[in-house]
């Protein structure tokens, strides 16, 4: 599944190409994807202009002067910009067309998701999909002490505690074993034991991590691609996620596969404590 990293990549894929932009035609291939398109898109969107684009967590979004419309990757969606005459393909769904270049977006598994968000709906942080949502984990709200706060009554593993999102948002599974390794803490850590000092190492390691992932283009496992087609080359420098039974690239020893919330954990036995 896209993780945040790779939403951030999307985003500053399309952005120089959408922002400032009128939408010119829009095209959809079925009635939906995890949910229905949006009743009237096509009228809600041609002739508007693309103010900015943005992102909540996993959620990619496109503002206009009269509201949002909030896209989500799936397990395995693209957002790609397109010459507006290519044909499309049997999992391109949606087309949004500024003049000779269109975004188009593939989703083989359809989980994913397109929703508007007018302005007359109120607040858009308060969409049901995004009030839940914890901090960004690359904004300055996030830091070490704000997960020791956050954590002094949960006694869920630390790795869950990441995933849930309610603390901070987009930390995803591959992001996680990493940052864990990195700060040097085991995944099975119940939240409310570890110290401040040690999510201040995680804190930091979160933020490395995810800026280095966005840097290298994210990671690729499957279908995942950029705006521009270009594959992600983070998953060449795993420390630990998907690496079970080859040895540690600081200490040597193997590293562990465990099933945290029926999702893989990677860890080092010996650096993870």
């Amino acid at each position: 599944m896209p993780e945040l990293p790779e939403v951030e990549v999307t985003r500053r894929g399309v952005a120089p190409h959408l922002e400032g932009k009128i939408v010119t035609k829009v095209v959809t291939r079925r009635s939906g994807l995890r949910w229905p398109f949006p009743v009237d898109l096509a009228e809600k969107l041609q002739g508007q202009r693309v103010l900015a684009t943005g992102r909540r967590g996993k959620y990619l979004l496109l503002h206009f002067s009269h509201g949002s419309l909030l896209i989500h990757l799936g397990m395995s969606g693209h957002l790609r910009i397109l010459p507006s005459i290519l044909r499309a393909a049997k999992h391109d769904h949606l087309d949004i067309l500024v003049g000779e270049q269109m975004l188009r977006m593939t989703d083989p598994r359809r989980f994913g998701a397109v929703l508007w968000h007018g302005n007359d709906e109120g607040d858009l942080n308060q969409h049901s999909l995004l009030a839940g949502l914890g901090v960004e984990p690359l904004e300055d709200a996030f830091s070490g002490e704000f997960l020791y706060r956050q954590t002094r009554q949960r006694k869920t593993a630390v790795k869950q505690m990441l995933l849930a999102g309610d603390v901070v948002v987009g930390v995803g599974n591959i992001y996680c074993s990493e940052s864990l390794f990195t700060a040097g803490i085991h995944p099975k850590t119940a939240a409310h034991r570890i110290s401040l000092l040690r999510y201040q190492k995680l804190a930091t390691a979160i933020r490395q991590t995810l800026a280095a992932a966005i840097e290298l283009g994210g990671s690729s496992l499957r279908d995942f691609v950029g705006a521009q087609g270009q594959t992600g080359y983070f998953q060449q420098t795993y420390f630990a996620y998907d690496r079970a039974g080859l040895p540690c690239r600081v200490c040597g020893n193997p590293i562990r596969q465990i099933k945290q919330g029926q999702r893989s954990t990677f860890y080092c036995v010996s650096c993870q404590k």
